[in-house]
């Protein structure tokens, strides 16, 4: 009997032992497909699930094709991650293609890319597995100082700031792709030229948010169309880690446009987002200092129209800063506008902002630059027409 245990406790250790030189083994074979790929050549990533503890980057390359078998049939897991941040890093390319493949469980960011012109991102899932969680990465999908950005048919799960962020970019299509469970589902921040539809943010805390924020290398951003994405249920509270800006996001929010201008947001279904289904908002409602001097903190050049509204019959969130403000400024009660302006204008160069032939339309401007004392639900002054962003063109 005790010949037998001693049997089997050595054929596990001789299993285990034989599993981690596989584990190692698959790294290193992976690495090398990474470190060595050439231009013009595709990098062949295997099916099956692999568990990584450094980062796979490509620097430095021209047309390269990264490409699994499948989102959730070629599974990177970086769970005992112990050197880099990210799970996938590609900088200083030039028409880049990552294809099938799912990146989980990364200490820091799942893919970042950055200084890449021409980058497409087709069927790859982002996600931490435990779901939302403070110490989960910030980033999912990450491109960010690149051009000409295409993710199509994309998800992302888990993200303590964005699940699918594109920053300080140019000319974009975000399409066909799933944010869940993120503290911000879709999020474009100081980027110039950018398509956004087809998409679906649910169970967030914000649905899709198009950010100008302060102290970047690319100041301004604009020029964004945001239609036909499903935003609903985004409900989640919201788990950034403290000093975070996305952490000052209501619970609640479908569409979030901050100090950002010429956005068009037209033919959305967005629904059941409890605090506020397209908020337009300037810098100074953040209550953050601006620093930066060359930074403007007004949205401007707004335009809301042909969207569908739809909320149940609750309270606004009491939770945060924001929280606060819904519950002892604005009190609302149940019934919550759908469309809210803060009304913190630029008395220079006031904001134009058009809001019209929405479905079940409400507004309130929150007066907010004059303590909340003069909230108005009146919409008139808002329904004119702006000319329309024009279509993004990728030049791949």
């Amino acid at each position: 009997m005790l010949r037998q245990i001693h049997f089997s406790l050595t054929t596990i250790l001789l299993v285990s032992f034989a599993t981690v030189n596989a584990q190692d083994n698959d790294e290193k074979k992976l690495q090398r497909l990474f470190v060595t790929a050439t231009d013009n050549s595709t990098i062949e990533l295997p099916e099956g699930t692999y568990q990584l503890s450094r980062s796979l980057w490509l620097d430095g390359k021209k047309n390269v094709h990264i490409k699994g078998k499948g989102m959730d049939k070629t599974i990177l897991n970086f769970t005992g991650q112990i050197d880099g941040a990210e799970g996938i890093k590609i900088t200083n390319g030039k028409n880049i293609i990552l294809e099938g493949v799912t990146v989980q469980d990364t200490k820091g960011d799942a893919v970042k890319t950055q200084y890449v012109d021409g980058i497409t991102f087709k069927q790859v899932k982002a996600e931490w597995t435990r779901g939302a969680n403070s110490k989960n990465g910030a980033y999912g999908l990450y491109p960010v100082q690149c051009s000409n950005v295409l993710i199509d048919g994309c998800e992302a799960r888990g993200a303590s700031d964005a699940g699918i962020y594109v920053g300080q970019s140019k000319h974009i299509i975000v399409r066909n792709s799933k944010a869940t469970e993120n503290v911000a589902g879709i999020e474009i921040e100081n980027s110039l030229y950018a398509d956004v539809y087809d998409n679906e943010a649910t169970n967030n805390t914000g649905g899709i948010l198009i950010f100008d924020l302060p102290d970047l290398v690319q100041k301004k951003g604009g020029y964004v169309r945001v239609y036909r994405n499903n935003v609903h249920h985004n409900n989640h509270i919201n788990f950034a880690p403290k000093g975070n800006i996305v952490g000052k996001v209501p619970q609640g929010t479908g569409v979030m446009i901050l100090a950002t201008n010429h956005v068009d947001v037209f033919e959305n279904k967005i629904i059941n987002n409890i605090t506020v289904g397209t908020a337009v908002v300037s810098y100074y409602i953040t209550e953050n200092p601006i620093k930066d001097s060359s930074y403007y903190p007004f949205p401007s050049q707004i335009n809301i129209y042909n969207n569908s509204y739809e909320r149940q019959n609750v309270r606004a969130t009491g939770k945060g800063r924001m929280g606060k403000m819904y519950r002892f400024k604005l009190r609302f009660g149940k019934n919550v506008p759908h469309i809210q302006y803060d009304g913190i204008v630029d008395s220079k160069s006031p904001a134009e902002i058009c809001i019209r032939n929405n479905s079940n339309q409400s507004f309130a401007n929150l007066d907010a630059e004059k303590g909340f004392k003069n909230i108005s639900r009146d919409a008139a002054k808002h329904d004119c027409t702006l000319q329309p962003v024009p279509k993004v063109e990728l030049k791949n």
